[in-house]
């Protein structure tokens, strides 16, 4: 009988700090060797560190028989773009047993989102292979991206995940009926635990300041062209505005060093002490070294983490801005910015909003799922509209859920069809601006 190998494909620190605590946690059956296959989708995978030189993997490595390199495997393709073609794929399964050594081995597989690559890649070239997805991040909670191919989706075990926000199941793979368990709380402490204390060359945060978290820049639709420096200045502003003069900035790891330099600028004109962590630290591996006063960012998943895990204040910046450039409305990220707009505290000095209990979050959830992709899960169309019935009145679902998805949808919080021509109507339009002129002009008279 062959043995069995379980290639773990991560694309992250993090990816493999959640895969270990899941191993940890006794979530998958066992295997006589265990790979980890690094897939490196940043911008310039080439000017990125090798995996064995990311602070704190160090005591991650020894939970794995060996490390591989899928971008190497498929050089000089991109990992974050390329697929493989059907016809290709009985030569590559073979090339790549060879490569690996896998020889016989009946191979599983850990994924992130099998939905794109990299992992779907990898999915289609073992194409026989029973899968594991770990979805570390708040995407997870978001619905499977397209309609993914069956041949994938039907070989899916579970679907395992952080318990970044309690009570709310993971729509990810649910049109296949996949089952979601929780990687314990416990076992990912354990794990950033264990990678703090070999951690020794990051800079502590001062006492009292600020934390930084950088939000990834290669998502479409997300940043306007030319302000990709915009969310981390307002995160900036909006701690100095709050009275925090020392101010700690991790970068996301694919984010470009001229972030940090616009940053530092701002820093100074401001007169805020700003230190800037170079190194690809873990975000929960610094939660973890020290207490920041609070933990800044947009819709990172650290925000989460930092809040459910650590008992950290947490603050979000520019969540609003973010719905309404984010492009198309199936972007990937519309549900993590959903739920840090519904979740989590502002600091731009508004007045907070009502909080949506917290029984309302997995029709939340179930709501986003079907406007964002109805023809993966039409049955969840009543969900969404007693949703949509009960909150129409909210601001922020305005924010949420666009008018324009609502009305091709038919749901409520969009335009009637009688009236659904008035958008396409110049004289219709040019009356709207007049009288939304007339309103900031009575506003500003008060």
């Amino acid at each position: 009988m062959s043995r069995t190998t379980r290639i773990f494909c991560a694309s992250s620190l993090y990816d493999v700090a959640t895969q270990v605590a899941a191993i940890e946690s006794d979530c998958f059956p066992g295997a006589a060797r265990r790979v980890l296959l690094f897939c490196d989708d940043s911008a310039v995978p080439e000017a990125a560190p090798a995996p064995e030189e990311l602070p704190g993997f160090a005591v991650l490595r020894g939970r794995f028989d060996e490390v591989l390199s899928w971008n190497e495997a498929i050089r000089p393709f991109h990992p974050a773009a390329w697929t493989p073609r059907s016809e290709d794929v009985p030569l590559l399964e073979r090339h790549l047993r060879r490569l690996w050594g896998l020889g016989d081995d009946r191979v599983e597989l850990v994924l992130g989102r099998p939905d794109v690559p990299p992992a779907l890649a990898v999915a289609q070239v073992f194409n026989g292979a029973p899968v594991h997805v770990c979805a570390g991040g708040l995407t997870g909670y978001g619905p499977t991206r397209g309609k993914l191919d069956p041949l994938i989706g039907t070989r899916v075990r579970q679907v395992l995940h952080p318990d970044l926000v309690p009570g709310v199941t993971p729509m990810l793979l649910t049109e296949f009926d996949v089952p979601a368990r929780v990687v314990p709380t416990e076992a990912f402490l354990k794990v950033t635990g264990e990678m703090s204390a070999v951690v020794d060359d990051v800079p502590p945060i001062p006492d009292g300041a600020a934390l930084l978290v950088g939000q990834c820049p290669s998502e479409p639709g997300v940043h306007a062209p030319g302000e990709d420096d915009g969310p981390h200045l307002r995160m900036l502003h909006a701690a100095a505005g709050r009275g925090y003069r020392a101010v700690v900035f991790t970068p996301h790891p694919a984010a470009p060093a001229r972030h940090s330099r616009a940053l530092r600028a701002e820093a100074e004109r401001l007169g805020v002490d700003l230190t800037v962590l170079d190194a690809p630290v873990l975000a929960e591996v610094l939660f973890e070294k020290s207490r920041p006063a609070l933990v800044v960012g947009c819709s990172s998943t650290a925000l989460f983490t930092a809040s459910a895990f650590y008992g950290l204040p947490v603050a979000r910046v520019g969540t609003e801005r973010l719905l309404e450039r984010l492009t198309p409305y199936r972007n990937g990220s519309r549900v993590p910015a959903v739920l840090a707009d519904a979740l989590l505290p502002g600091l731009d000095g508004r007045a907070a909003e009502d909080v949506l209990p917290a029984g309302e979050l997995n029709d939340l959830v179930t709501a986003l799922a079907f406007t964002m992709r109805p023809e993966v899960h039409p049955r969840l169309r009543p969900v969404a509209e007693a949703f949509l019935t009960r909150h129409a009145g909210r601001p922020q679902t305005r924010r949420w859920f666009t008018r324009k998805r609502l009305t091709s949808l038919g749901l409520p919080g969009g335009i009637p069809k009688q009236l659904a021509f008035l958008p396409r109507n110049a004289t219709a339009r040019r009356v709207v601006r007049r009288v939304r002129a007339l309103k900031r002009t009575v506003r500003g008279r008060r």
